[in-house]
């Protein structure tokens, strides 16, 4: 009698689920998470624009540098303006941005920069967007890695892109910050843990061919001492007796000389760290989906390259769009 009853009881079951109305699939919760790069971040724009052409509107935007700018001006309906001032800036004019301040806590003190976010995204809040954002910093002193979710969403942004010894830090709620990618370079793990159940991330420096190796055995060779003698010679020649903004930022920003000077040393030790960083975050936790824009030939400081790096954001996007729509597609 009890087998009986539980075999009716399961029919009833059974036969409840067949007569009740299916519910159509939940929306699949989209995340996406733009790294850091400087002006490689320009290839934000042609992910985005690929993105929204097949009709994928992210629910969570979590960024970091460049990535934080990108993203933010997308959420805040700017990404036009954002694109036609991007194709605006020649080297001369990206010079007009970079704004000296020698007796700082870094090379340059970002206002010019800032002002012109300010005049785009005004005193947007983060808490009132129409989707969930964060941009990624890094707290000075104790490099906490910081999620900037509520606020201005101009001082976010200006917190997450300021690069160590470039740019200023910036203090917001009483803590110093600098550019996120020194923890997190591309946010996989924040746009997770905002909601979102499918992540796709764009990482800017996947194509740096041949870092990180090893060599295993390496010494002193001819050409050092000539090397050497030039170094002496470039640095004699460049004294602060005829200094000149605009020469200084040309040759420490734009087409760096021959050796290595102060600012190149800081950029190139910064990707390597960058590098090193991205590549253990995404082996613990890896995107549902990876866009890797081939952007070695594009420097951190070529501003005025922005139509070629959006091309080859487009374009790697247009080859990922298959995989991206499987996976939502597994989620719904």
């Amino acid at each position: 009698m009890l087998q009986a009853l539980i075999r009716r009881v399961a029919n009833g079951d059974r036969a409840a689920e067949a007569t009740e109305t299916k519910k159509p699939p939940a929306k699949a919760s989209i995340g996406l998470a733009l790294g850091g790069g400087a002006a490689r971040g320009f290839a934000h724009i042609g992910v985005l624009r690929i993105l929204k052409a097949y009709g994928i509107e992210p629910d969570v935007v979590v960024g970091t540098s460049i990535g934080a700018v990108v993203g933010g001006c997308y959420i805040t309906g700017q990404l036009d303006n954002f694109q036609d001032w991007s194709h605006s800036l020649t080297k001369r004019g990206v010079l007009s941005y970079l704004d000296i301040s020698m007796g700082g806590s870094g090379l340059i003190s970002g206002g010019r920069l800032s002002a012109r976010l300010e005049e785009a995204l005004g005193d947007a809040l983060i808490e009132e967007l129409p989707a969930r954002f964060a941009a990624i910093a890094t707290e000075l002193g104790t490099g906490h890695e910081i999620w900037l979710t509520r606020g201005r969403i101009v001082d976010a942004l200006r917190a997450s892109y300021a690069l160590p010894g470039i740019f200023t830090p910036v203090r917001l709620g009483g803590r110093w910050l600098v550019d996120g990618a020194l923890v997190n370079p591309v946010p996989v793990s924040a746009a997770r843990a905002l909601g979102a159940r499918m992540v796709i991330a764009v990482n800017l420096n996947s194509d740096m061919l041949g870092r990180g190796a090893t060599i295993s055995s390496h010494g002193p060779d001819e050409a050092d001492a000539e090397a050497l003698r030039q170094l002496r010679a470039q640095a004699d020649a460049s004294g602060l007796s005829i200094f000149n903004p605009e020469r200084f930022l040309k040759r420490h920003f734009i087409n760096a000389a021959r050796g290595p000077n102060i600012s190149s040393i800081m950029i190139d030790a910064f990707n390597i760290m960058q590098d090193r960083v991205t590549r253990s975050r995404l082996a613990g936790d890896p995107a549902d989906v990876l866009i890797s824009p081939r952007l070695g030939k594009i420097g951190l400081f070529d501003f005025h390259r922005a139509k070629d790096a959006i091309a080859i954001g487009t374009h790697a996007t247009e080859r990922a769009i298959e995989e991206i729509k499987d996976a939502i597609a597994a989620l719904t």
